[in-house]
């Protein structure tokens, strides 16, 4: 190429550049929601305080070895964690593939060929009479380069959104972890309310069976009626009933904990009891600003915004004039003996080229504005994630708030219940209580132990809730 031939292109390369600069501005990030200083229902921090529990690692929140040991081998075993790893490991490779985008497409051709023309044609004609053959072969050994300029930034775009897209599954991996966490803690809860109902329906079941003694001996003697001893071996009954339905609720429960944890179902040795769950001293949330770094979902939100808007710049780019410079160079030669005959064997070729896409131009334009409606529902699916988790936070602080209020109500009314159980057992035994009295008092008991175990259950539960929904368990 000649410097007039050089001049002319760099010309018109500067003209076409200057014709396709857009003005466009990319799209702004998405503007979060105008967050409080403090979270709704929060009577655990002070106003800014940023020490928050989700800063806390699964163990040391979780203090007892039972339930450390069911979430340390769900981590290691559960499908959803392991599939997530394996997104993680895909997405890595597609990056690696998209930084490879800068780098030219470097080829090794070796071809072969012969052709045997007509006699009658012009090739046979010029062969027969130069060569003295009725036939011409062609050896080629070359190395051939092609590379892209990246005028536009699309291989820069398309870089920025596998990455985007790559740190997305790591975030979803995270969000995994913290779900299955949570979802481990609840079932673990839910195993230690069962037993602890199950204690309480034995419990009652041995008073019935001591109050059906004393009734049975009364009737004996004619002192009560068959209906009140009908009637009380009727309320046994009902006792006796509640063990094998919490039994079989143990056992589902243990057999979804362990499926829960990617093992095959068995039994959970469980020492611990719901009141014996403790949580570290300091117990602030933090404000709501922390949740836009520390919730996985929310930083995976944010980072489909960037992959969107990295898509959206590659599909701007796509319409725009592409530069390619391709080389070759090897050796070349229409006899196989004369093949590596170094240097009359040598070529090289070098080609620059602009392509502007003309009669696609409709179809690329429809599919950067495509592109542009795929990012603003990013933008406001990330405000959605935002404005969730915010209210997670309250769901869970306001639940802790209530559930603590009925725990002292529920406990007050089973106390005041037990004593009315040792009351009329006393009254019954002089003869100034009927047996109707007896049996009630007991089954009131009953269900308000059983309920009292149901509140402290949901308190742990809106504990691990809570640590949840600020981002704890990564």
């Amino acid at each position: 190429m000649n410097t007039k031939s050089y001049i002319f292109l760099l010309v018109i390369l500067h003209l076409l550049v200057a014709a396709c600069k857009t003005t466009d501005k990319a799209l702004d990030t998405a503007k979060i929601p105008s967050l409080p200083t403090q979270f709704r229902n929060d009577t655990l921090t002070d106003t800014d305080d940023t020490t928050t529990i989700a800063q806390l690692a699964w163990r040391d929140f979780f203090t007892d070895p039972v339930l450390q040991q069911l979430i340390d081998t769900a981590l290691h075993h559960n499908v959803d964690m392991q599939l997530a790893l394996k997104n993680m490991e895909a997405a890595q490779l597609s990056l690696t593939q998209a930084k490879a985008g800068y780098f030219p497409d470097i080829q090794l051709q070796i071809n072969a060929n012969t052709s045997r023309p007509s006699d009658n044609s012009l090739n046979g004609l010029s062969l027969n009479e130069f060569l003295g053959s009725k036939h011409i072969e062609d050896y080629t050994a070359a190395v051939a380069l092609s590379w892209e300029a990246d005028i536009w930034g699309k291989i820069k775009n398309q870089k920025a959104a596998a990455l985007a897209n790559y740190l997305q599954t790591t975030a979803v991996k995270r969000a995994i972890q913290t779900r299955l966490i949570a979802q481990i803690a609840h079932g673990y809860y839910q195993l230690l309310m069962l037993h602890e109902q199950l204690a309480v329906a034995k419990k009652n079941l041995a008073l019935n069976d001591s109050t059906l003694r004393i009734m049975k001996q009364q009737y004996e003697v004619g002192e009560i009626t068959r209906l009140g001893f009908e009637q009380a071996e009727a309320q046994r009954l009902s006792a006796a009933a509640l063990v094998p339905d919490f039994q079989q609720q143990i056992n589902i429960q243990e057999n979804a904990l362990s499926i829960l944890s990617g093992k095959l179902p068995a039994g959970i040795a469980t020492a611990a009891h719901l009141d014996h769950s403790s949580w570290p001293a300091q117990m602030g949330v933090g404000i709501p600003a922390q949740l836009l770094s520390r919730r996985p979902d929310v930083k995976q939100a944010e980072l489909a915004v960037i992959a969107a808007q990295a898509n959206q710049k590659v599909a701007r780019a796509n319409m725009y004039p592409s530069l390619t410079i391709s080389a070759q160079a090897g050796v070349n030669a229409f006899k196989a003996s004369n093949w590596f005959n170094i240097p009359a064997s040598l070529f090289g070729t070098a080609l620059g080229s602009v392509t502007q896409p003309i009669l696609q131009r409709k179809q690329l334009k429809t599919a950067y504005r495509l592109a542009a409606v795929e990012q603003e529902k990013t933008v406001i699916q990330f405000r959605q994630s935002v404005i969730t988790a915010v209210g997670e936070v309250s769901d869970a602080l306001i639940a802790l708030d209530k559930l603590k209020a009925k725990e002292r109500i529920a406990a007050n009314r089973t106390d005041k219940l037990q004593d009315a159980i040792h009351h009329a057992g006393l009254l019954f035994d002089t003869g100034s209580a009927n047996y109707l009295e007896v049996i009630t008092a007991q089954s009131n008991a009953l269900q308000s132990e059983l309920e009292l175990a149901q509140i402290k259950k949901a308190q742990l539960v809106a504990m691990v809730d809570l640590y949840r929904s600020l981002g704890g368990g990564q």
